[in-house]
C-alpha cells in the first residue's frame, strides 16, 4: 500500500487553491500500488490529477532533478508527467509535513501480464526516452551501484538471505565477486529511468500511453537501463522465460535507438547486475518489514532465479 501520509479534504483544497485554474475538488482517492511515496488521485470539475507526497526514502533536495527530467522529456513530446507550477511557478509544496507535488494525470492502465507487442512499445519508448536525454544536461548519481550493492549485501546479511533461499547469501557473495571483475566501465552513459517495470507504464489495449515514476532516475551506463527493463519486462509471474517478449523488447528499443556492439557484447552482465540490484533491494525488504506491515514486500526469489538464468544464457538464446 502505498499512502503513509492521510490528508484531509481541506488541506486538498488548501493545496489546489496555490494553482490556477485547477478546479473544485470533487474526490480524492488513494493509489495503493507503488512502495516508495503517498499518491492520491484528485478529481476536480476540471480534471483529474495525481498528488505525491514524498516520504522518506525520497531525498527532498533531488526533487528539482525529477522535475527537470520531466520537464524535458515531455517538452519533446514523450509521454511522460509534468508536475503542474503554482501561481508562483513553483513545482514543489509542502503537504501534511511532506514535499509535495501535483502531477499531471495519464490515462491508460498498467498491466501485470503485457503481451509482446506491449512489451516491443516499451522498448521503442525506452529508446526514444535515451535518444532524449544524450542531450539532458543534469547529473544525479545512483545510489543503487555496484558499490552500493556490496554495502546493502552486508546490512542484509548474508545468512539472512540464506534463510529466504537457500544459498542465496552465498551466491549473492560470488556474484558480487565476478561483478567486480567484469563490471563494464567504458560503456556510454546518461541518465536513465532505471525502475521501468510493467507498472510504471501505462496502456490502452496495446497503445502505450505513458511512463511514470522516474523516482530513480539516475547517470548510469545507459544499456544497463534496458537490462533492466528486459529483466521485468520478458519473464511471466511463475519465472518463465517469454522469448517473444524479449525478442519484441530489442525490436522496439532498435527501432529508436540501437545498441553499439561494445553495449551488445556486454549486455550479459549488465542483466546479472539488473537481476542483482533487484534482488538486494527486494532482500532489504523482505527482512526489515514487520509481518504486519500494510505494505507488502516483493519476493526477493523472482530475481535470484533470473540471476541464475542470465549465469547459463547466451545472446542468440535471449533473443540477439
Amino acid at each position: 500500500m502505498a499512502v503513509y501520509t492521510s490528508v484531509s479534504d481541506e488541506e486538498v483544497s488548501s493545496f489546489l487553491d496555490l494553482y490556477p485554474d485547477s478546479g473544485r475538488l470533487l474526490s480524492i482517492k488513494g493509489i495503493t500500488e507503488g512502495v516508495e511515496n503517498s499518491n492520491y488521485l484528485i478529481t476536480t470539475d476540471v480534471r483529474s490529477y495525481i498528488l505525491t507526497l514524498y516520504e522518506k526514502r525520497v531525498n527532498p533536495e533531488e526533487l528539482p532533478f525529477f522535475m527537470a527530467l520531466t520537464d524535458h522529456l515531455a517538452a519533446e513530446n514523450l509521454p511522460v508527467p509534468k508536475a503542474w507550477k503554482s501561481r508562483d511557478g513553483k513545482q514543489i509544496q509542502t503537504l501534511a509535513g511532506r514535499p509535495a507535488c501535483l502531477i499531471e494525470f495519464l490515462q491508460g492502465r498498467w498491466t501485470p501480464t503485457p503481451n509482446a507487442e506491449q512489451t516491443r512499445a516499451t522498448g521503442e519508448m525506452l529508446g526514444k526516452m535515451h535518444k532524449s536525454l544524450t542531450h539532458f544536461s543534469e547529473n544525479r548519481k545512483n545510489s543503487l551501484d555496484l558499490e552500493n550493492w556490496h554495502i546493502l549485501a552486508e546490512k542484509c546479511g548474508f545468512e539472512a538471505m540464506n534463510q529466504i533461499e537457500a544459498h542465496m547469501g552465498d551466491e549473492v557473495k560470488k556474484e558480487l565477486d565476478y561483478l567486480d571483475k567484469f563490471w563494464p566501465k567504458d560503456l556510454p552513459r546518461s541518465v536513465i529511468h532505471a525502475d521501468l517495470f510493467p507498472d510504471n507504464v501505462l496502456f490502452e489495449g496495446d497503445s502505450l500511453k505513458g511512463v511514470i515514476d522516474f523516482y530513480f532516475a539516475c547517470t548510469e551506463v545507459r544499456a544497463w537501463d534496458l537490462a533492466i527493463t528486459y529483466s521485468a519486462w520478458c519473464f511471466d509471474q511463475e519465472n518463465h522465460f517469454l522469448a517473444d517478449h524479449a525478442k519484441a523488447l530489442i525490436k522496439g528499443y532498435h527501432q529508436s535507438f540501437a545498441l553499439t556492439e561494445e553495449e551488445r557484447a556486454a549486455f550479459i552482465v549488465l542483466l546479472r547486475g539488473a537481476a542483482l540490484r533487484f534482488l538486494l533491494t527486494r532482500a532489504w525488504d523482505w527482512v526489515n518489514t514487520p509481518p504486519d506491515a500494510l505494505v507488502v514486500p516483493k519476493d526477493p526469489r523472482d530475481f535470484f532465479k533470473r540471476l541464475h538464468f542470465y549465469r547459463e544464457a547466451s545472446l542468440e538464446s535471449l533473443g540477439f
